[in-house]
């Protein structure tokens, strides 16, 4: 299939994780979201935490007030957050599985065994006006869960991949490729909008920017950390300039091993 133009958000969040460090203002992450727009970002994604480990309320909302691009809004399916989504009404919503003790998201939510609590939370945002995106596993039951539930979009879930790009494991990562263009092949073809996030870096997001039905990924810890070195203009352009390598790719067949090294 032509792959269509492919997206980039980019998640801000452990901007602030190293402000409240130290504590205080600096650094911002609402400056850093600007920059990242300024340097190519198409939206910006934030995951406000029951813990608020790293983004705060206040944040989500300057960036709901301030920014020209869609926010999305990552957020577990609690009373709180459902009602934090529905006075700011950002562009979008990605319903996560979050617990308290995880430093960073672990797996995709259980949307087959969790369905009676999601529907109505998906129908409810979705009335809202807010587009409602499920992070889940790359399974093709999960896909048809998803839309079973009326969520037009589904986040898959790259971090299992991404930890075999790390060790070098060619069989896996064919392996964990192979479920990733299955499910979006899957996915799309029964209506879902796919994006894919979590762990992609500069040394694995190639490949899957090469799957043509994905059109949007989400990417934020390691631009922070190349932000470190680079700047995080640079470290936006140089991503954004990888993901259309990639894309370019799409529809060609290819040695995925070698094009994650």
């Amino acid at each position: 299939m032509k792959a269509s133009p492919l997206r980039l958000g980019v998640n801000i969040d452990h901007v602030a994780t190293v402000r409240n460090a130290r504590g205080g203002a600096h650094p911002d992450p609402i400056r850093a979201a600007h920059l990242a727009v300024l340097a190519g970002a198409d939206g910006i994604t934030a995951h406000l935490r029951e813990d608020r480990r790293h983004i705060r309320d206040q944040d989500m909302e300057r960036l709901k007030r301030q920014l020209f691009v869609p926010l999305n809004f990552e957020m577990a399916a609690t009373e709180e957050m459902i009602g934090i989504a529905l006075r700011l009404r950002p562009h979008a919503c990605c319903l996560v599985p979050e617990k308290r003790e995880e430093r960073t998201t672990e797996g995709g939510l259980d949307i087959i065994g969790g369905a009676d609590h999601l529907r109505p939370v998906i129908r409810e945002l979705k009335g809202a006006g807010i587009r409602v995106s499920l992070f889940v596993e790359p399974e093709r039951d999960i896909m048809d869960a998803a839309c079973e539930l009326g969520a037009p979009v589904v986040e898959l879930h790259t971090g299992t991949y991404c930890e075999a790009v790390l060790e070098g494991d060619r069989a896996r990562i064919e392996h964990e490729l192979t479920r990733l263009r299955g499910a979006a092949a899957h996915g799309a073809g029964i209506g879902l909008e796919i994006h894919a996030g979590h762990g992609l870096d500069l040394q694995s997001v190639r490949p899957v920017a090469a799957i043509p039905e994905i059109v949007e990924l989400n990417i934020g810890h390691s631009l922070i950390g190349e932000a470190i070195f680079l700047g995080l203009d640079e470290a936006v352009r140089g991503m954004r300039i990888a993901m259309d390598e990639g894309r370019l790719q799409a529809g060609e067949p290819a040695d995925a091993a070698s094009a994650a090294r």
